[in-house]
């Protein structure tokens, strides 16, 4: 074993690694078919060590990375004990690992020269066909893995000395609804792989596998001391806060509310979240992968606390999460569908978590981030009549979602707390270039923060439709009863909601869940949900109202209403006036 490693090529290492992934990122999003890949972003690659403890991880969504790759890799260690250069493997499967079933990862164990696993790269990536039984990759609805429809691949072996297996390729393209797209994608995945192997042997060939398996070691330990100092700045407390999603069919009449206890405990320099108490496993497609159980209680953690703190194993030490089998946010049962696991309850989980640590530590936490997923980030599908050509792709055409903090205003555009901000909003013009839609009006709507000291994200409004021919929609809109909530008084945000607007202009409501087809001459109307504020409204900076209103975010009667701020008729603050009504509003 190599000697003690510096603090400085601890960092270099540390850096080399985060390069080698972000190598791997670039080369998905350069080379992926999909729009959700090379447009919106839909994907994460990651670094894991032989033992399989996540060791590196840049620009990645944390829905994806934070846990599930270390259980994936376990995986296929197990079903292939025999690991040779030139493997690789394709999971999806939320059994034994990962987040849900259309984020397809391949797994690629980088062997040394003299055979022995070092590390395993993964490169994860949202795909916009699985062969589900209706044209969307989240299945709200399903009431079980089998009405779902996918293809499950539990780390099955893809490719034997850099040789594909073309069985399962064809496997795929049989079931998938656009082959072609899928196998770009797919060679996508496994090219930055491929290319995560290649710098990594480069590199251990260069310091020296000894000194790495040293870096490891002594990188995760950091880790964890930089966790505890952390959680050191925390008081010591426990809170509990519930979140509900809102019902569809397969849920509860009252939808599906969830519990998070979360408690702090600085002395012992660790965090628990108790997720033991809340409902079973429901009929429907809403249940968590225990990846997704998992990882959403920490980026509820991570989202709360110094953001440095490196995300890797040696941090996760200090996160205690507990689960239990067979919970709608817990360790699924096969049969159990998980199809919307990244999302919709995950946000539910990960909302009252940092608002938990927000009522623990004022400073502290968040408020909740609005709720997905709405039609302006569903999965549209059809044929395409201009090009005779079917197409299936997810478009992230309209959604903000951000929730206050102590010290700042929102990420507006975030577009949920699992996915930490990491996707991209589409290019109006690219969508409708690559499939057949028309895209009429997207925009913030007014009056629809989280008002708070520090602001919630206002609403995104979207207007689109088929440019010729039918198209359909599918999404799985949560948030339109049980919109964010703020924390130490801050107001939450606005509620989603969607309709259809006829060819007649007349509007026509939308249920929260649906494949909706819509014909030439008809629109689809999406509004995301808000995000919750931080702190009382009337103790935000006036200057910060005064400038709302001038970009017609914000009403001037919603200023005095709300913000207590009084505007005059060129829109400047009157301080007096101002003072005046603050102190009888908060008398």
């Amino acid at each position: 074993m190599a000697d003690k490693i510096d603090g400085v090529k601890l960092a270099l290492l540390s850096n080399r690694l985060e390069g080698i992934s972000r190598k791997m990122g670039n080369t998905l999003m350069r080379t992926g078919r999909s729009g959700v890949l090379n447009i919106a972003r839909d994907f994460s690659c990651c670094i894991l060590t032989a033992d399989d403890q996540l060791a590196a991880v840049a620009e990645s969504l944390p829905i994806h990375v934070l846990s599930g790759p270390d259980m994936m890799a376990a995986t296929m260690k197990e079903y292939h004990p025999d690991l040779k250069r030139g493997d690789a493997f394709l999971h999806n499967s939320p059994y034994h690992g990962c987040s849900h079933p259309a984020d397809h990862t391949i797994l690629v164990p980088v062997m040394d020269d003299d055979g022995i696993h070092r590390y395993t790269m993964a490169a994860k990536a949202h795909q916009a066909d699985i062969g589900n039984s209706i044209p969307t990759t989240y299945h709200g609805t399903a009431r079980d893995v089998y009405e779902e429809g996918a293809l499950i691949f539990p780390a099955v072996q893809v490719q034997e000395n850099y040789e594909h297996n073309m069985d399962i390729v064809r496997m795929c393209q049989m079931r998938i609804r656009v082959p072609d797209q899928w196998w770009g994608d797919y060679l996508a995945m496994i090219g930055a792989a491929r290319i995560g192997e290649r710098e990594l042997l480069a590199l251990g060939r260069e310091v020296g596998w000894d000194t790495l398996e040293a870096f490891n070691e002594q990188w995760f330990d950091y880790s964890e001391e930089r966790m505890v100092g952390a959680i050191r700045q925390l008081p010591a407390g426990s809170a509990t806060r519930t979140s509900t999603h809102d019902a569809i069919p397969g849920t509860p009449e009252e939808g599906i509310m969830i519990t998070s206890t979360v408690t702090v405990d600085p002395d012992g320099g660790e965090v628990t979240v108790d997720l033991m108490d809340n409902p079973d496993a429901q009929p429907c497609g809403l249940n968590l992968s225990e990846a997704c159980a998992r990882t959403a209680a920490m980026v509820g953690v991570f989202n709360s606390i110094d953001h440095s703190v490196p995300k890797n194993a040696g941090s996760f030490r200090r996160i205690k999460v507990l689960l239990r089998e067979d919970s709608v946010c817990g360790i699924p049962k096969h049969p159990t569908s998980c199809s919307a696991a990244t999302t919709n309850i995950a946000d539910r989980v990960a909302n009252p978590t940092q608002a938990a640590i927000a009522e623990i530590a004022d400073g502290f936490g968040l408020a909740e981030c609005g709720a997905i997923i709405p039609p302006a980030v569903g999965v549209v599908s059809g044929m395409n009549e201009e090009t005779g050509r079917p197409f299936v792709n997810q478009v992230f055409l309209g959604l903000t979602g951000g929730a206050g903090a102590p010290e700042a205003d929102c990420w507006q555009s975030i577009c949920h707390v699992g996915n930490g901000g990491l996707c991209y909003q589409d290019s109006i013009e690219l969508d409708e270039l690559r499939q057949p839609i028309f895209v009429k009006t997207r925009a913030f709507a007014p009056d629809t923060e989280g008002a708070g000291q520090f602001c919630g994200a206002r609403s995104a409004y979207t207007e689109f439709g088929p440019r010729v021919g039918n198209l359909e929609i599918a999404y799985v809109s949560d948030g339109g009863i049980n919109g964010p909530k703020g924390v130490r008084g801050g107001l939450g945000g606005s509620v989603s909601g969607q309709y259809k607007i006829t060819r007649n202009n007349e509007h026509e409501d939308l249920p929260n869940c649906a494949v909706v087809t819509l014909v030439e001459g008809e629109l689809i109307s999406s509004q995301s949900c808000g995000g919750g504020g931080y702190g009382v409204p009337t103790q935000r900076d006036p200057a910060m109202v005064a400038r709302d209103v001038v970009e017609e975010y914000v009403s001037a009667d919603r200023a005095r209403s709300v913000y207590g701020v009084v505007l005059d008729g060129v829109g400047n603050v009157d301080a007096s006036a101002t003072s005046k009504l603050r102190a009888e509003m908060n008398a």
